[in-house]
């Protein structure tokens, strides 16, 4: 029986460690560098594992508690798995006037999902913003780097459902 996927995710795993490894040796003894140890076993994983905090604390010779509260402090720091695709729904005040909740709305029901929630297939994780800078374009949402604006409901099920035709992108290493 071929183990071929189980075999192709022992690899992944062998390389993130072995770039936690090499990330905490680079910042090991260095004054400052738990934020930046973080983020980069972040971009590593996609997110921050506890064991991987764990391992950090210990490298660093720090309490696991102020690893903890430092990734839990900072909102660039996630603590679950995120999806593939990120959805920013803005909530400021123009935003909000023209529609934010009918767009929040329609987003949670369509994928599932409530707000800081991942779909079950890792495609989306929904998120709120107090603001996104494009208020004459508003009701507005970011999906990673792409804005939409002028959103309806409608609007809304067409642009997932191209993200959802898109090859999966690489999350880590």
């Amino acid at each position: 029986m071929c183990q071929c996927s189980d075999n192709g995710a022992n690899i992944k795993e062998v390389a993130r460690e072995k770039a936690l490894a090499e990330a905490m040796e680079r910042y090991a003894g260095t004054k400052g560098s738990l934020i930046p140890l973080l983020q980069e076993a972040q971009e590593i994983y996609g997110y921050l594992p506890g064991e991987v905090m764990r391992q950090i604390a210990a490298r660093l010779g720090i309490p696991f508690s102020k690893v903890y509260g430092v990734a839990t402090f900072y909102t660039q720091f996630h603590l679950q798995p995120r999806g593939r695709n990120i959805i920013r729904v803005c909530q400021g005040t123009a935003c909000h006037v023209r529609g934010a909740a009918r767009v929040l709305e329609t987003l949670t029901s369509y994928l599932g999902i409530g707000k800081n929630e991942t779909t079950p297939d890792g495609s989306f994780t929904l998120e709120t913003v107090a603001c996104l800078g494009s208020c004459g374009l508003a009701p507005v949402m970011m999906i990673n780097e792409e804005t939409y604006g002028r959103l309806t409901p409608e609007k809304i099920r067409a642009i997932l459902d191209s993200y959802r035709d898109q090859e999966p992108a690489a999350v880590g290493l």
